[in-house]
């Protein structure tokens, strides 16, 4: 009976065995665990970083293809000074007439309406249009805006002009000659800490000569005039 009794006890496991073996098995979990997190977590921030990628890019590819294609349209006239709009800046807003893609839009021009606006996280840039033809000021608002830039910390319109003797200007945060259309306007954008993707320099002229809104016959830029406009976007880019 002795021996039987040792016998067992010998293929048996002690009380503290036992405790090293699960303690040993609750660390391998938990390394495990740990290592499962992480890589998940790598996983969803990549994912993050492709979503906030793609969604920059297409916004970028958006406003870059509208302001290209600015026309020297009116969509209003200031009362004060019987002058036909076509073109309205400020570095928070914008406002002008160009085509829109066709998922957007259809029936000819459309005024447009590129705005900075407070969001839940940061400031949001959006997109609100209507038809040009019988344009009124509210119908810009009888529809929810397209989002088209969220989880904005800063950002802001710049212009470039001529001067009355015909010079190229400075970038300026505001233009007040509604009547022509601007040589040139960069949008400039810097996101909140979690996005890790910058904004690309946007700096791209105005194909139709903004004289071309008064009038006048000539509708394609000289050589020189475009050249210095293009030296001023480059300069602006190194400045960035």
């Amino acid at each position: 009976m002795i021996g039987n009794r040792t016998f067992h006890r010998a293929l048996g496991f002690s009380l503290v065995e036992l405790l090293l073996a699960v303690s040993l098995m609750s660390m391998l979990l938990a390394l495990a665990y740990g290592g499962l997190r992480a890589a998940t977590q790598a996983t969803e921030k990549g994912q993050a970083i492709l979503d906030d990628s793609n969604r920059i890019r297409m916004a970028h590819q958006f406003v870059r293809r509208q302001l290209t294609q600015l026309l020297p349209l009116s969509f209003e006239v200031d009362p004060t000074e019987d002058i036909r709009i076509v073109f309205t800046g400020e570095s928070q807003r914008i406002r002008y007439v160009a085509p829109m893609p066709g998922y957007l839009g259809f029936g000819g021009p459309q005024v447009q309406e590129l705005e900075l606006v407070r969001g839940e996280e940061g400031m949001e840039l959006v997109l609100r249009h209507a038809l040009l033809q019988g344009f009124e000021d509210e119908y810009l608002y009888e529809r929810e805006p397209v989002l088209l830039l969220d989880k904005v910390a800063s950002a802001g319109f710049s212009f470039l002009g001529e001067d009355e003797n015909g010079e190229i200007t400075q970038w300026s945060d505001r233009w007040d000659d509604g009547a022509i259309l601007p040589a040139a306007v960069s949008f400039e954008v810097e996101f909140i800490e979690d996005v890790y993707i910058h904004w690309p320099m946007l700096a791209t002229s105005v194909r139709v000569n903004g004289t071309n809104a008064l009038g006048d016959d000539e509708g394609v830029m000289s050589k020189d005039y475009t050249t210095t406009i293009r030296e001023l976007m480059n300069k602006r880019g190194k400045q960035q």
